[in-house]
């Protein structure tokens, strides 16, 4: 063979080795398919040459997977060019209620898919206490509130009122009943609302009037001038008191003056040292003096013997208060 035969030759191996060498390098290209992996966050890029599907491209890039992770698409999903496969880290979430707590292992979920996880179930009044957050985030910790209520009675007194009539036959100050007054009584209804057994609010409901009351009606006196022993006087008011009487004991008076018939110890609280009186049975007085035991309304009479006191021993008394 001549020397241009053989250069011939050559030059045609080498030309079918070029092509060659390109058709491979343009084959390797066309079935290496670019694809990025978000894994929780992280996004890297990867060159899967013959690698078919979502588990073989992680099992290439030697990424595990944990039991609760998620993979978005499926494993079983074929590789395409420039897929993006997203891989969801599960973290753990505990769940509170009822006295105990549940550890789950979860990707990113709703703070109720989480609930539904853990097995617990929330009632229609339950409280679910989860922050602001829509969904749950790493080492968040749920509690679930469970709410219950119960109605109970309170009863209530209704006071009476007081209507009054003059009485033109009676003293003004004194009083008698013409028709008693009868409390009312009535009935709430609280609905109580407690937190895991603890109580935390009561709210009325309804109200209801069991008994009504009924008006105390009073006769009040009017009169203001009276006449004892043919004498005429006038006055402010009468009062029923409680009386008794006491006799020498060698002191002065509260007012410094000497004990005497018509002098007597009151409560200056009630009537004023000074004041003068009318009282039935004794006769006109001065309120003089004053008692460690003449408290409200009583009065305490002077006599001049010890017998006449035990004879007027403790009796109610009409006293008119005098202008």
């Amino acid at each position: 063979m001549s020397g241009s035969k053989i250069r011939r030759v050559i030059a045609e191996i080498v030309c079918l080795l070029v092509v060659a060498a390109v058709i491979a390098v343009s084959s390797y290209y066309t079935l290496q398919k670019p694809v990025f992996i978000n894994d929780d966050g992280t996004v890297s890029k990867s060159e899967v040459f013959f690698t078919g599907t979502v588990a073989g491209l992680l099992e290439q890039e030697q990424i595990v997977l944990g039991e609760h992770d998620m993979v978005d698409p499926a494993l079983d999903t074929p590789i395409e060019r420039y897929m993006q496969v997203d891989i969801k880290r599960a973290f753990p979430v505990y769940v509170k209620a009822d006295g105990n707590i549940t550890v789950i292992e979860t990707v990113p979920v709703t703070v109720q898919e989480a609930v539904a996880l853990a097995g617990v179930n929330v009632g229609d009044m339950d409280l679910i206490v989860a922050g602001t957050e829509d969904q749950v985030n790493p080492q968040q910790l749920i509690e679930i509130i469970r709410v219950s209520q119960s109605d109970t009675i309170e009863e209530h007194v209704i006071p009476y009122g007081t209507e009054t009539v003059p009485d033109e036959n009676m003293e003004k100050g004194l009083s008698r009943t013409i028709q008693k007054g009868v409390e009312g009584l009535s009935q709430d209804t609280i609905r109580i609302t407690y937190h895991n057994g603890v109580e935390i609010e009561r709210t009325k409901v309804g109200s209801a009037i069991v008994r009504a009351a009924e008006t105390r009606v009073l006769a009040v006196g009017t009169i203001t001038q009276a006449s004892r022993g043919g004498q005429r006087f006038n006055f402010t008011e009468a009062k029923l008191m409680e009386s008794t009487a006491y006799t020498y004991t060698g002191y002065n008076t509260a007012t410094g003056v000497p004990p005497a018939v018509g002098l007597v110890s009151v409560d200056p609280r009630v009537i004023p040292l000074g004041t003068k009186l009318y009282i039935e049975g004794y006769g006109f007085a001065t309120a003089a003096d004053t008692g460690g035991a003449i408290k409200g309304d009583r009065l305490d009479v002077f006599l001049e013997e010890y017998g006449q006191c035990k004879s007027w021993g403790r009796r109610t008394v009409k006293v008119y208060i005098l202008e």
